[in-house]
């Protein structure tokens, strides 16, 4: 090899070497950066809820003490997850972390088994809690304050999931015991929505349009096919808090999904079990077919399902330099855990 080759490959080995160190530089410059973002966020999170002053204290005797008034856990009413996971496919197989989906929709149901309604918490998926954090492997890391749709994640797509967001949830929501845990991937939503020929809903917000030209704010438009989706989970990624702001749009189809299949069950009755057959496949639950399909009848026992049976976690909406954070307000979100799952003790 000549001296002038080899003195152009030494060149070209330097300038590589320069361009990988500050590449590294970069690097760990932007992981440090991200990790003091975090801390910023994990204190001004801690400072939000110890400024709240939230005074609940669970007794060993399973009371609840709140602002000099006792309350016990309202036995008749029981606490339901509802998990939207944005997967496709069957829900039958575990996955890795990281690759089972998030909860891109979470709600917890009120089940009153005494009354046979129901109530509805929706709770944002950006909300900052602590979650469990694993490895590839499954292994526990430990617990970090994260977005609460990550929590799913963590898990094995299924049950290890479900049990990672249940937790997380129950420490959201002031320790609150979750009974039970519903499951469901986003095919759901068009595989229902077709079945009972399509759902009517009024279009709530602006911007939908952006998605399907039939998405005019104030129209009433029929979903059929992907519609439905696009409806239920759409959101503007360039637009902050978005996540947020379709939560609106989740009451609306739920309003009328609710209206449709009570409708069609005064001329079908086994129209419950019909669909709860359709999504099997699709979903992963701890309750046995008895014990869901319960759940369903009671909601429609009730005369409607309207917008005061609807409750949304209370928070801020907070844009990180990085990502939408929702930081939930525990002094105004106790009352209403209290008024959906406790009871006074006299």
């Amino acid at each position: 090899m000549s001296r002038r080759k080899k003195h152009r490959n030494r060149k070209v080995w330097y300038l590589f070497s320069a361009f990988l160190l500050v590449g590294v530089g970069i690097l760990a410059w932007r992981t440090v950066q991200l990790y003091q973002i975090r801390q910023e966020t994990e204190v001004q999170i801690a400072d939000r809820v110890y400024a709240q002053g939230n005074t609940s204290v669970l007794t060993q005797t399973g009371t609840l003490e709140y602002d000099g008034k006792t309350y016990r856990r309202n036995t008749h009413v029981k606490a339901i997850l509802c998990i939207g996971v944005d997967r496709k496919g069957t829900m039958e197989g575990t996955t890795i972390p990281t690759q089972g989906g998030q909860a891109d929709g979470i709600f917890v149901i009120a089940q009153d088994t005494a009354r046979n309604t129901l109530k509805i918490l929706m709770v944002p998926r950006d909300s900052m809690t602590e979650i469990v954090m694993t490895d590839l492997s499954g292994n526990v890391l430990g617990t970090d304050i994260q977005h609460l749709t990550l929590a799913y994640a963590y898990g094995d797509g299924r049950e290890k999931s479900c049990e990672l967001t249940m937790e997380a949830v129950s420490n959201l929501l002031g320790g609150l015991e979750i009974d039970h845990y519903i499951a469901a991937n986003i095919e759901v939503i068009n595989i229902l929505n077709d079945s009972v020929g399509g759902v009517t809903v009024t279009v709530p917000s602006a911007g939908m349009e952006k998605k399907d030209a039939a998405f005019v704010e104030g129209a009433t438009v029929t979903l059929h096919g992907d519609q439905a989706e696009a409806f239920v989970r759409y959101r503007d990624i360039e637009e902050t808090h978005s996540a947020i702001y379709r939560m609106s749009r989740q009451r609306e189809y739920i309003m009328q999904f609710f209206g449709v299949v009570k409708g069609k069950s005064q001329r079908n009755s086994g129209i419950v079990t019909d669909l709860l057959a359709l999504i099997e496949q699709h979903i992963v639950t701890d309750m046995g077919k008895e014990e869901y399909l319960k759940i369903a009848l009671d909601a429609l026992e009730m005369e409607t399902l309207a917008e005061e049976d609807f409750y949304v976690v209370p928070g801020q909406a907070v844009m990180t330099k990085i990502y939408d954070e929702f930081h939930v307000n525990k002094e105004a979100l106790m009352p209403i855990i209290l008024d959906l799952f406790y009871r006074e003790v006299s």
